[in-house]
């Protein structure tokens, strides 16, 4: 028998009725979600803010392929009900042209199919490659815009005060360090959220992994916020420090950029020694309680 025919073959041995409904739902799903799913792709590439995305999504994918799939408990109304939710949202977002909204109904969609096909058990074993795709997606600009003030804020006061225990005279106005004869403005890209969202997103990814107990997930979760603070404001009194000590072009090009990943790199080890200790704090309890 030749390749051609061995091809009509396996073609003609392929059930298409039984095909036919999950190509539908793909085919159907890739139409509907396109855009949202294009753009999300294309604000990983080129925003700054959403570059943790590429990083966060592949992370996702491998964890959600190592978990595997839960015994199969299809639930076709509980998916037809989020899928039909999904659509409703996906198009009165698409008319108000708001992209958060628009990629949270792709999620939903996502979710929808899931429970559709394997049921709520298969939610619950992808629950942290589900967080992580959630956490990949950008925050609102008004979001943004109303968080990174306060955090600018925040950064510039510990980083001043930081300054001035190091004999750096310094009047702090608002976000604006005034410094003998420069001002260092710590401006929203400084404010630190870039980096708190990103070691939110890892925290969430090391306490799925490492831990077991819920309290101590949160507790890590909740402790990679003043985390992020206080080395953002380390990383201002750096700046600052340099620029009165050594040469006030270090505030600026590739210094400034290297503390920020240097900086971020000691968060991380900070965030992991966290979740070592809370897995330890957790084994010491288990022990206690008389289980293994």
């Amino acid at each position: 028998m030749t390749s051609v025919s061995l091809a009509r073959a396996r073609l003609g041995s392929v059930d298409w009725r039984a095909l036919a409904p999950w190509l539908t739902a793909g085919l159907s799903f890739s139409v509907l979600f396109w855009e949202p799913l294009a753009t999300l792709a294309r604000d990983w590439w080129t925003d700054p803010d959403a570059g943790h995305g590429l990083l966060l999504f592949p992370v996702a994918a491998l964890l959600a392929w190592g978990k595997g799939l839960a015994p199969a408990r299809p639930r076709p109304r509980l998916g037809g009900v989020l899928l039909l939710a999904a659509t409703v949202l996906r198009y009165l977002s698409g008319l108000a042209a708001e992209l958060f909204t628009m990629r949270l109904s792709l999620v939903t969609a996502a979710c929808g199919l899931i429970v559709f096909a394997r049921g709520t058990p298969q939610v619950k074993r992808w629950w942290l490659p589900l967080a992580l795709v959630l956490l990949s997606i950008p925050i609102p600009a008004v979001v943004l815009g109303s968080l990174a003030l306060p955090l600018q804020l925040q950064a510039s006061r510990i980083g001043a005060a930081l300054l001035e225990s190091r004999h750096v005279p310094v009047v702090l106005s608002g976000n604006i360090i005034q410094l003998p004869h420069r001002s260092l403005f710590v401006a929203e890209a400084c404010s630190g959220l870039r980096s708190l969202t990103a070691l939110l997103a890892l925290g969430v990814l090391a306490g799925g992994l490492w831990l077991r107990a819920p309290w101590a997930r949160v507790v890590l979760i909740m402790l990679a916020v003043p985390v992020a603070m206080a080395l953002n404001g380390v990383r201002i009194f750096l700046t600052g420090f340099l620029m009165y000590y050594v040469d006030p072009r270090l505030a600026d090009g590739f210094m400034h950029y290297t503390q920020g990943w240097a900086l971020f790199v000691v968060a991380f080890t900070i965030l992991g020694a966290i979740a070592w200790g809370l897995r330890r704090t957790e084994l010491a309890l288990s022990m206690g309680a008389g289980r293994p």
